[in-house]
C-alpha cells in the first residue's frame, strides 16, 4: 500500500529526512493504522508531505529515493492523480481552506472528482457528521474557531474517500468531543480497509487505536513496532520528549475540576472582564462574562471548540472590543496566537525574537540570549522563519512574546507542533516567571498540561464561566 525506499529530503543544504549514509525506508500494509511521532523538527510533516506527493511536486525540497502509494510512484504521477488515492490534512488547517462556507468546502473535493450531485450530497452529509460539523453547515469559514477549522479540514478530506488518509496533528486544536468523534471515524475507516497514517504529539487517544508506532529522530527511524513494544521504552521516550499514552480515556472538563472554596488571592486584579458581551457579526460568543486574573496567578481557560476562549484572549490583548461590559487591563499583555504564522513576520528567528523588545527599548544581549535558550532556539537563530517546522515556528512565536516580559502572558493553545520535552521545559520556565509575579492565562485542550501547571481552572460554556476550581 505504501512503500518508501531510501528516501532523503533536503531543503537547500539542510537535510530533513535521511542521512549522508542512508535514506529512510518504510513499508505500510493496507488497512494499517500507523502513529508517527518524535521530537519537534524530526521530519514528521516532511515525511507525510512526501507520502502525499506534495514533495516533490509542490515544494522546493530536493528529494531522492522512491515513494509508492497505492501502486503509484509519487514522482511519476501528478498531484491530481495522487489526490484520488491519498488525502492529507495539514498541521495548520487554515492553509487548505478556501471556500466561503462550510458546506461548500466539504463539497469542493467530491465535485472536482466529477461525481454526481446525489453522490456529492451523500458524501457531504457523511463527512460533516463524521467530523461533528452538522451544526455549522451554513457558517462562513472565516468565523470558525481554529478547532472548528481543523474539523472542517478533516471533513473535506474525508469527503474525497481516499484509500489512504494522512493526518498531521489532527487533534492538536480539538476538544474532547471532537477528538473522540474524529478518531472514531478513523477507526471505522480502518475497519473498512482504509490505511491511516497520523503524525501526533498527543499520543493518548491515538496510541490506543494504532496498530503500529513509528518514531523519528533527526530524519531517521529510532523505533518501529506495536504500541506496547514502543511505549515500553521509557528511557528513549523521555530522551525524545515523547508522551506515553495514559491508561484512561479523557473525561469531561466538568468532572476534572474540583470546586475551589478558598477566598480569591488578595490584591487588585491585573485584568478584569465585567459583564462582557462580545461576538462577530450577528453571532454572539460571550454573554455577560465576568473574569479576573491577579498578578502571580496561573489560570487555565478551557472549554469546547467555539466556546469563546480565543475571544477572551483577544479582548484582554485589545484586539477585540466588547459590545457591552468593561475590560480593565493594568499592565502589558503578551498574546501567543493559536496559529504562529499569524504573528511571525521577520526574516529570521533572531530578528523575530528581538523585534518586540527592540521597539520598547528593552533589548539587551542577555535578554536575547536568555529568551532563545528558554525556547531551545539557539541553534536555529539564523534560520529563516518559513524554513522551520510547525513546532519550531510555534516556539519562535512563544519566544517573541516572552521577550517582551509582559505582566500577563496569554498562551492560546501552545501545544501545536510541540513534543512534551520542549513544551514542559518552556512551561517550567514560564512557571518560574509566574513565581516572580507574571500572570499566565493558559488556553488549552491538553489535560496533562493543565494538571501539571494550572493553579485555577475556568470552564467556559454558553458565553460564561460555568465551573471554576482547581485541576
Amino acid at each position: 500500500m505504501i512503500e518508501v525506499d531510501d528516501l532523503t529530503v533536503c531543503y537547500g543544504q539542510r537535510r530533513v529526512l535521511g542521512s549522508k549514509r542512508s535514506g529512510l525506508s518504510l513499508s505500510i500494509q493496507p488497512g494499517e493504522f500507523v502513529l508517527v511521532t518524535g521530537p519537534s523538527g524530526s521530519g514528521k510533516s516532511t515525511l507525510l508531505r512526501a507520502l502525499a506527493g506534495l514533495i516533490p511536486h509542490a515544494s522546493l525540497a530536493h528529494m531522492k529515493g522512491r515513494v509508492v502509494v497505492d501502486g503509484l510512484d509519487t514522482q511519476e504521477h501528478s498531484l491530481p492523480i495522487l489526490a484520488g488515492h491519498v488525502g492529507l490534512v495539514f498541521q495548520n488547517p487554515a492553509t487548505q481552506l478556501f471556500c466561503l462556507r462550510v458546506e461548500e468546502e466539504v463539497a469542493f473535493g467530491p465535485r472536482n472528482l466529477g461525481l454526481s450531485p446525489d453522490e456529492v450530497a451523500r458524501r457531504v452529509e457523511w463527512a460533516m457528521a463524521a467530523a461533528g460539523l452538522e451544526h455549522l453547515r451554513g457558517r462562513r469559514v472565516n468565523t470558525l474557531s481554529d478547532g472548528e477549522k481543523q474539523r472542517l479540514a478533516i471533513a473535506a478530506v474525508l469527503a474525497m474517500a481516499p484509500r489512504i488518509l494522512i493526518l498531521d496533528e489532527p487533534t492538536s486544536n480539538l476538544d474532547m468531543v471532537g477528538t473522540r468523534q474524529v478518531l472514531s471515524t478513523l477507526e471505522r475507516l480502518r475497519r473498512e480497509s482504509s490505511t491511516v497514517v497520523i503524525a501526533e504529539h498527543k499520543t493518548g487517544e491515538v496510541g490506543r487505536l494504532a496498530d503500529r508506532v513509528f518514531i523519528l529522530e533527526k530524519g531517521l527511524p529510532v523505533a518501529d513496532g506495536s504500541p506496547a513494544e514502543v511505549f515500553a521504552r521509557r528511557e528513549m521516550l523521555h530522551r525524545l520528549g515523547v508522551r506515553r499514552p495514559t491508561a484512561h480515556p479523557q473525561s469531561d472538563w466538568a468532572d476534572l475540576i474540583a470546586p475551589n472554596e478558598d477566598d480569591p488571592p488578595p490584591g487588585e486584579p491585573l485584568v478584569e472582564l465585567e459583564g462582557v458581551v462580545a461576538g462577530y457579526g450577528k453571532r454572539q460568543v460571550l454573554a455577560g462574562l465576568n473574569l479576573s486574573i491577579r498578578r502571580g496567578e496561573l489560570v487555565a481557560l478551557v472549554g469546547d471548540n467555539g466556546a469563546g476562549k480565543t475571544t477572551v484572549a483577544r479582548l484582554l490583548a485589545g484586539l477585540v472590543k466588547p459590545r457591552q461590559g468593561k475590560v480593565r487591563v493594568r499592565g502589558r499583555v503578551g498574546l501567543l496566537f493559536q496559529n504562529p504564522l499569524e504573528q511571525l513576520f521577520c526574516e529570521t528567528v533572531e530578528e523575530e525574537v528581538a523585534f518586540g523588545p527592540r521597539n520598547y527599548g528593552l533589548l539587551t544581549p542577555a535578554l536575547l540570549e536568555d529568551t532563545l535558550a528558554i525556547a531551545d532556539l539557539g541553534s536555529l537563530r539564523n534560520r529563516r522563519i518559513h524554513a522551520l517546522s510547525g513546532g519550531e515556528q510555534q516556539r519562535t512565536a512563544l519566544a517573541s512574546v516572552l521577550a517582551l516580559r509582559p505582566d500577563l502572558l496569554i498562551l492560546d493553545e501552545p501545544t501545536m507542533g510541540q513534543d512534551w520535552g520542549h513544551l514542559s521545559a518552556f512551561m517550567d520556565h514560564v512557571g518560574r516567571l509566574n513565581g516572580k509575579g507574571m500572570a499566565i492565562l493558559l488556553i488549552t485542550h491538553d489535560y496533562e498540561l493543565v494538571h501539571h501547571y494550572a493553579q485555577r481552572v475556568l470552564l467556559l460554556r454558553n458565553g460564561r464561566i460555568a465551573v471554576e476550581g482547581s485541576p
